[in-house]
């Protein structure tokens, strides 16, 4: 009976003796917020853990708190705590994401274009490193004195960045605004005598100093065409490559129509040139071997002029 009281007793002073632990930092600490509490770094703070001890780093900054700093942080605050070995410390650290860089450039290129820049313009802004803010924060950004000037194509502008749980942060930022031109790039390589259909262009803007010229700006101008040399993926269609594309090959067999007023007849026949849509082509009628001009209406398809008189009439072997 006694032994059993002895057992109960020790039990419960297991309770008791985890509540007592001593303060010990943190070896890691994930700030989320701006100010960093006594709780947040050391364990076991109990009724101080609330205290405020300064401010965090900066979203996705770190800082390192070495033997020394978390005794001065635990002298100061009243808690209970030395180093044992010194070789203590917390790392802290503050999540973060940068802001988006299109979204800045977009603001930019707004502000230049209203002092004279390209719209369209490719900004260069070199060493520019998007601000970084809280994880969940929605960040408010603005372009503040921005300068353009037009013979050199330079900017500069400060950029500010405020959101809760940081100060705002401004920078300084320059570079150049590059002109930009459409173009229309191929999005696999297409061999000789392709047709170009929707799915193998891709319309984009490049700098203007790297396009040659001559090359398409719109879509338009190179769907259904054929191609007359080999393009690679995305280079540029050039528009003195591009011709109208082929209907009726050369010797191909055709269907003459021949369409009047209240009449239409159809007749068999050879091409002796190839032909694209609208163009106009030598037919060789098989039925009476005499050639006649037909323009291509469609593949394998030629329309004869009514009344027009024979080129020439071939020999039979």
């Amino acid at each position: 009976m006694r032994r059993r009281s002895i057992l109960a007793l020790a039990g419960l002073a297991l309770p008791a003796r985890a509540q007592g632990l001593p303060p010990a930092p943190r070896p890691v600490v994930m700030a989320e917020e701006a100010t960093l509490r006594l709780g947040d770094i050391f364990e076991n703070a109990g009724r101080l853990e609330g205290l405020a001890i300064g401010a965090a780093p900066p979203p996705g900054r770190r800082m390192v708190l070495d033997a020394s700093n978390l005794a001065a942080i635990a002298r100061r605050h009243g808690l209970a705590w030395r180093p044992l070995s010194g070789e203590e410390r917390s790392i802290v650290e503050r999540p973060g994401r940068p802001v988006p860089r299109e979204e800045v450039e977009a603001l930019l290129r707004a502000e230049i274009a209203r002092l004279g820049a390209d719209a369209e313009a490719e900004l260069e802004l070199p060493g520019f490193a998007p601000p970084v803010v809280p994880v969940a924060a929605l960040p408010e950004i603005a372009i503040e004195t921005p300068s353009f000037d037009g013979a050199t194509r330079r900017f500069a502008a400060t950029l500010a960045v405020a959101a809760e749980g940081m100060a705002t942060q401004r920078t300084r930022i320059t570079g150049r605004a590059v002109p930009t031109v459409p173009v229309v790039l191929a999005v696999r390589r297409i061999a000789v005598g392709e047709v170009v259909r929707p799915g193998d262009v891709e319309e984009r803007r490049l700098r203007a100093e790297r396009v040659r010229p001559g090359a398409a700006q719109r879509a338009e101008e190179v769907i259904g065409k054929q191609v007359r040399r080999p393009i690679g993926a995305d280079l540029p269609f050039m528009l003195v490559d591009l011709v109208a594309a082929t209907v009726v090959a050369k010797n191909q067999p055709v269907v003459m129509v021949l369409e009047a007023p209240g009449i239409a007849l159809t007749a068999q026949g050879r091409a002796l040139d190839a032909a694209a849509l609208g163009e106009r082509l030598p037919v060789m009628n098989l039925m009476s071997r005499s050639v006649v001009e037909a323009i291509a209406i469609g593949p394998g398809r030629v329309r004869v002029t009514p009344g027009v008189m024979p080129m020439a009439t071939a020999r039979r072997g």
